[in-house]
């Protein structure tokens, strides 16, 4: 099995690149474009709490459970957000792709797909991942749409499964992509981006 270590992944209009804290002051200036960290119903660092998120997720790393980017359009040179290979179970391997935020101006414009598509290809062709999972707030229609466009099936719904900033707890909706449907998912990925839908690469 290959390792499971960070890598920058470059598409066309997007490179993943591994977080770092050189990557702060232009995700800074990411997350306050839609002012991201008021959003109720899911966690986005405020600019104040950037670089203990930063640090958050490199902890992470280094125990192993967290592969965290940044994500750049390389079309304005201009980071956007945010995204993750998380919970990481490296004896499968199985990940899951998530702790993913975006800045408002970059949502719709083909961004996030593309980040997908790269993360799924890396996680399903090098490192033969046999599933990769997603995990949302039941209240966060606009991810869950999103995980649904990509082709990921809903597992299931774990109640009152984890504590929101407020102290409430939410129901999480467990979706997945697993080896078998990966052919699909990618041909209808790169036909949303005016790719080949018949090629790999």
């Amino acid at each position: 099995m290959t390792a499971l270590t960070p890598t920058a992944l470059t598409g066309r209009i997007v490179r993943l690149e591994p977080l770092s804290h050189d990557h702060k002051a232009g995700l800074i200036d990411a997350v306050t474009d839609g002012k991201l960290w008021n959003l109720w119903y899911t966690h986005i660092p405020t600019p104040e709490g950037m670089s203990a998120e930063i640090d958050r997720r490199l902890a992470l790393q280094d125990a192993g459970s967290m592969i965290p980017f940044a994500t750049r359009d390389l079309r304005p040179d201009r980071l956007i957000g945010m995204t993750t290979y998380m919970n990481i179970d490296a004896s499968v391997p199985r990940v899951e792709i998530g702790s993913t935020w975006n800045a408002k101006s970059s949502q719709g414009t083909g961004t996030n797909a593309e980040s997908k598509l790269l993360l799924l290809a890396h996680a399903f062709e090098v490192w033969n991942c046999p599933a990769v999972e997603f995990r949302t707030s039941w209240h966060n229609r606009q991810s869950r749409a999103a995980i649904e466009r990509l082709g990921a099936k809903l597992d299931g719904v774990l109640r009152q499964h984890s504590y929101t900033d407020d102290g409430s707890l939410r129901d999480t909706c467990v979706y997945s992509v697993i080896a078998a449907e990966w052919p699909q998912v990618r041909a209808s990925l790169r036909y949303r981006l005016g790719l080949d839908p018949r090629t790999a690469s």
